[in-house]
């Protein structure tokens, strides 16, 4: 038998599982730790992690893994590794971290990043980089550079949270062009580095790691840290990818006009261009998706929406006390389609950067007391949800990407047969259901970087769909609401 590793490192816990090449299934999967991790907010707004901590628990899981499937290290021929997005790792000539890692939720980098986008000029940054420097990796560096100058100093490469685990496997500091993209370093006019923000910044390129193909054999585990883990030496790493990229990879969803999509506590649209238009209002992010090369363009577009799964367990506890999700889900289809005139706009998670990074709150307009009742509320809910949804497909629509397949995993709000059917119908797309997740997407990435599938399409032969979800008659009642609720979205 043949396996590969998929290694997850998110910011609650790392997860890995290793997929069984012959038949497709996970041979075992465990996450560390079973409480979330530590996040360090030292100041308002600031979110840092150490790691160290990736690094242990990375290897927990793994130990979890190899003793749950009892597979000899001979038959692990690849390990894939996903990452949260945009964090800063620096580290020094030794190998070692200059300082705690930067992550994703710090917001420290904001006007840094947005007088970068004043002064380099929005042509530049959205034509050549198709973002602003945002809050992004580039941005978190010229914070250290100009806040911890004697940490600056130090730093010999910086690496994002994927690479880090893929150097303490294998000595090696590498990075990929797709990571690069992420963290706004990219140029994609020149297909190099984008050394026009590195000069504006003040630092060098020498910083970067040596740049490695997303799918290939990058390194090999060393022999210490073979004998240390119970991995064979020279184990190849054969696949990195953000976690946002990954999984839409885990979804196959490779080619334009595919989408993926999930509905957690947030929610992601992250759809596929050959030559996206840039957004001239910033609201999505596009970056070099998995497959990307030079020679065929494979862009992904990030929408992020903060209120979308919240608002349903916001409903959950204060509405529908004692309620599971199952049941509310049978109250919501008591009422009609449209709720009589109820209309929920989610918003109430933060700034949303769809809205032009305005905060305008959750709102319920249109309710009548003598006609609505808990289940137009709860079909409100998830009908707003499914509408916020549209109205960022529509965004990445005017950027030239037709959604025509969204494929999401069968959890959180797609659980919901009115939230799928909702969503079908207002996307007028065909909505794909699977049962896959970052980890086992990362391990099906090592093995075609390894050369054990010859390609993504044979690499997801066996996974199956489990449901599909097509428009049906009640779309244009759903597609009259829809006008009516973008009509009164105010913000």
């Amino acid at each position: 038998m043949t396996y590969t590793l998929g290694i997850d490192v998110g910011s609650s816990s790392v997860k890995v599982s290793l997929l069984k090449l012959e038949d497709g299934s996970c041979a075992a999967s465990a996450y560390y730790p079973t409480e979330e991790m530590p996040i360090k907010a030292i100041k308002s707004g600031w979110a840092e992690q150490d790691p160290q901590d990736w690094w242990e628990n990375t290897k927990l899981a793994l130990a979890d893994v190899l003793k749950q499937s009892q597979v000899s290290k001979e038959s692990i021929k690849g390990i894939g590794i996903s990452y949260q997005m945009h964090g800063l790792v620096p580290i020094d000539k030794e190998g070692n971290v200059v300082r705690p890692s930067i992550i994703w939720a710090d917001s420290r980098a904001v006007d840094i990043g947005n007088k970068a986008f004043e002064d380099l000029g929005a042509d530049f940054c959205l034509n050549h980089c198709l973002n602003s420097p945002g809050n992004f990796t580039a941005s978190k560096l010229k914070w250290v550079k100009d806040n911890e100058p004697d940490k600056f100093e130090k730093i010999h490469k910086i690496m994002l949270p994927g690479d880090y685990i893929a150097y303490r496997l294998t000595g090696e500091m590498q990075t990929t062009i797709s990571g690069l993209t992420e963290g706004i370093m990219w140029n994609f006019t020149r297909d190099a580095l984008a050394t026009e923000l590195f000069d504006y910044y003040g630092f060098s390129t020498d910083i970067i790691p040596t740049i490695v193909d997303t799918f290939s054999k990058q390194a090999g585990v060393s022999a210490q840290v073979a004998k240390e883990l119970g991995l064979a030496t020279n184990t190849p790493v054969s696949y990195r990818a953000g976690d946002q990229p990954n999984n839409a990879f885990s979804l196959n969803v490779l080619e334009p006009g595919e989408v993926a999509a999930n509905g957690g506590t947030s929610g992601v649209v992250y759809g596929i261009g050959d030559n996206p238009q840039p957004d001239k209002q910033s609201r999505v992010n596009s970056f070099a998706h998995v497959n990307h090369t030079a020679t065929n363009k494979r862009l992904g577009v990030l929408l992020c929406i903060n209120g979308t799964g919240i608002l349903n367990s916001w409903l959950r506890r204060n509405v529908a006390t004692g309620m599971t999700y199952p049941e509310m889900n049978d109250a919501a289809m008591k009422a009609p389609v449209g709720t009589d005139g109820l209309l929920i706009y989610p918003f109430g998670n933060g700034a949303e950067r769809v809205l032009g990074n305005s905060d305008p709150g959750a709102e319920i307009k249109g309710l009548n007391f003598n006609i609505h009742n808990q289940s137009h509320l709860l079909r409100a809910a998830q009908e707003g949800i499914a509408y916020s949804f549209r109205y960022g497909v529509d965004v990445m629509r005017d950027m030239g990407i037709k959604a025509k397949v969204v494929r999401a995993g069968k959890t959180n709000m797609f659980l919901s047969p009115l939230f799928r059917q909702t969503m079908a119908n207002v996307i007028d797309a065909t909505i794909e259901l699977y049962d896959t997740d970052g980890a086992l997407g990362a391990a099906r990435g090592a093995a075609i970087g390894a050369g054990l599938y010859a390609s993504p399409s044979e690499a997801f032969t066996q996974l199956k769909c489990l449901d599909t979800i097509t428009p049906d008659k009640d779309q244009s009642t759903v597609l009259n609401v829809y006008e009516a609720w973008k009509n009164k979205l105010k913000f």
